[in-house]
């Protein structure tokens, strides 16, 4: 029998890299990621910039970089909402901007024709100045340290990295979804990190390290129990609990109305427990990375589990 991998895997998961590529993307250089806001002398929109950091970093960790363009419209802001609630459909006559979902891929060895989606979106509000620390850029770069964990690891099957956007309108995780459909992609299964490690004040003032996977159909929650079963098995130290949603949300609901039903959410709570959800208070100092890098090491471990097995 061959040794297991995954202790060596996840202890390359590094906390202090996790939190340097946070604040890179939603502190400094980079205040948000929106493509209605270009730095002073600067040619690209920050969303470009951000496109630009995460396709040099999976480039160099060894991954087939491809980037899809979308056509999308920054929402505007409606301040008679609730804040966390101020977005607002665009108006005809606004600009349209080319968006990209990047993508970083390896191709499997064994069974190269199934494939293992690990999304997230890496853009910040269009229609408020808000870093998106914990919305989502923890869960950009979560994701991006799980590619990195993987970047030397031999997969039976294809992994794909997929960074989208939800923030502008319309969401380009569905034309991935769409895509991988119309192609006759075969999916396995799909994993969306977005705002890993987030919960109340008071699950943060107690320390506690929370992971929650939403699924929304059947086939979604072996994949759910998967998390729970690496979480005691590595030792993780994880709070981890599992919901089942009524209906598809978020990018990993945009694989499963296209048909992909084995789909998963990996988020610190749910129903989220940001107080500074879409808010100009969402700061990278207020992230757990801690408790983000845990969440990065689950998905490793589970990720390995479902490649090695038949």
């Amino acid at each position: 029998m061959s040794p297991d991998p995954i202790p060596g895997l996840i202890a390359g998961v590094d906390a202090a890299a996790i939190s340097r590529d946070l604040h890179y993307l939603c502190h400094d250089p980079l205040p948000y990621r929106k493509l209605n806001y270009t730095l002073p002398g600067h040619e690209k929109s920050t969303l470009d910039e951000a496109d630009h950091y995460i396709c040099q970093k999976l480039a160099k960790a060894g991954y087939a970089v491809e980037k899809e363009p979308v056509q999308v419209q920054a929402f505007r802001r409606d301040e008679s909402k609730p804040l966390h609630a101020q977005y607002s459909p665009p108006h005809p006559e606004d600009p349209w901007y080319t968006a990209h979902n990047v993508y970083g891929k390896k191709t499997g060895s064994e069974v190269p024709e199934e494939i293992i989606v690990i999304i997230s979106h890496k853009d910040s509000q269009s229609w408020i100045d808000s870093p998106g620390a914990n919305d989502n850029t923890i869960g950009t770069v979560g994701n991006m340290a799980v590619a990195g964990a993987l970047a030397g690891y031999r997969s039976r099957r294809t992994l794909w990295f997929i960074y989208c956007n939800e923030e502008h309108t319309p969401w380009t995780s569905v034309n991935a979804a769409e895509g991988a459909r119309d192609r006759g992609d075969k999916i396995v299964a799909v994993i969306n990190m977005d705002g890993i490690g987030v919960k109340s004040a008071e699950d943060r003032l107690a320390r506690r390290m929370t992971n929650v996977i939403c699924f929304t159909e059947p086939e979604g929650e072996p994949f759910a129990d998967l998390f729970g079963e690496v979480n005691e098995a590595y030792g993780l130290g994880l709070q981890h609990s599992k919901c089942r949603r009524s209906g598809p949300g978020d990018d990993d609901g945009s694989f499963v109305k296209a048909g992909f039903p084995m789909a998963v959410l990996v988020i610190g709570s749910y129903p989220y427990g940001d107080p500074n959800y879409h808010s100009p208070q969402d700061t990278a100092d207020l992230v757990d990375v801690d408790n983000a890098a845990l969440t990065v090491k689950a998905t490793v471990a589970a990720i390995v589990t479902l490649d090695q097995r038949p």
